[in-house]
């Protein structure tokens, strides 16, 4: 019998925010796998756990994992547990759940508490679609190509950032996605919680005065169908409607159906389309 590979949600801050059923896992398991086990041993410690530790970090995440795999193969029983919040959401974690799902161990996942889902709750924003980008990435380019993904993203994005880069990431992405409506969560679920809702250009301001304290999520409003249909007939708009025309009509269209699908481009109506090629 192999052991299970368990993903323990622990608290963001509150320390209150732990479920009955991590602690009594923590409690049971042989070893609990820790991103860090400086700051973990005071979770720990506050709740009376003596389960051993090791570190499980993104610096030794496959070499380490391999590890654990032998342990859970041998039928030891492992939590996994991240700084704060959900095992396997921007952490290492995830590497590990894969690797175990190679060799056929059984993962379970205990949930609790996620900064993402907690700030997008408080948000004020639409939480039926959302996209989750965590920490931008570093590297130029890679960054510069997701933010331009995000330009046309309809669905309500949540990002972390580390206070110190906060005021700058938050200007990259106001030049990049415009000035639209967000939610800046600091200190989620401690005494100090803020919920700031503005915009980007109020949120800068305010930041370049203000120093920002405490690990940030960035809920931001995703783009509406209305306005996305609005750009591209500002796009159409900028030729002329003969030239529109003989677009569709270079792709087999007829004259008629050409006028249908131009009139809808434009945002206007068949018969406005007629009358002006009439005129």
């Amino acid at each position: 019998m192999t052991g299970i590979l368990y993903l323990c949600a622990t608290p963001i801050g509150n320390l209150e925010d732990i479920t009955l059923r991590v602690l009594r896992t923590l409690q049971e398991v042989d070893l609990i796998a820790a991103e860090d086990t400086r700051n973990s041993i005071k979770l720990l410690n506050h709740f009376e756990i003596k389960t051993p530790m090791t570190s499980y970090h993104e610096y030794n995440k496959i070499e380490k994992a391999k590890y654990l795999i032998t342990l859970l193969e041998e039928g030891k029983n492992i939590a996994l547990i991240t700084d704060a919040g959900t095992p396997g959401i921007s952490d290492p974690g995830e590497e590990l759940v894969k690797m175990c799902y190679e060799v056929g161990i059984t993962v379970t996942s205990l949930p609790g508490a996620a900064a993402c889902i907690t700030a997008l709750t408080l948000s004020g924003l639409t939480t039926r679609r959302f996209v989750f980008e965590a920490f931008l990435p570093k590297e130029k380019k890679e960054r510069r190509t997701i933010l331009e993904e995000l330009i046309q993203e309809t669905r309500t994005i949540i990002i972390y950032e580390a206070p110190h880069h906060l005021v700058q990431t938050l200007e990259e992405l106001y030049n990049s996605l415009g000035n639209r409506n967000i939610t800046i969560c600091r200190e989620l679920t401690k005494k100090y919680e803020t919920v700031f809702r503005a915009t980007f250009e109020d949120a800068i301001a305010y930041y370049q005065k203000e120093t920002p304290k405490g690990e940030c999520v960035i809920v931001i409003e995703g783009k509406t169908h209305k306005q996305i249909e609005t750009e591209k007939q500002q796009e159409w708009n900028k030729i002329s409607i003969e030239e529109h025309m003989k677009y569709y009509e270079n792709q087999g269209f007829s004259k008629k159906e050409a006028m249908k699908v131009v009139a809808k481009d434009r945002g206007t109506t068949k018969r406005e389309i007629y009358q002006h090629l009439m005129t």
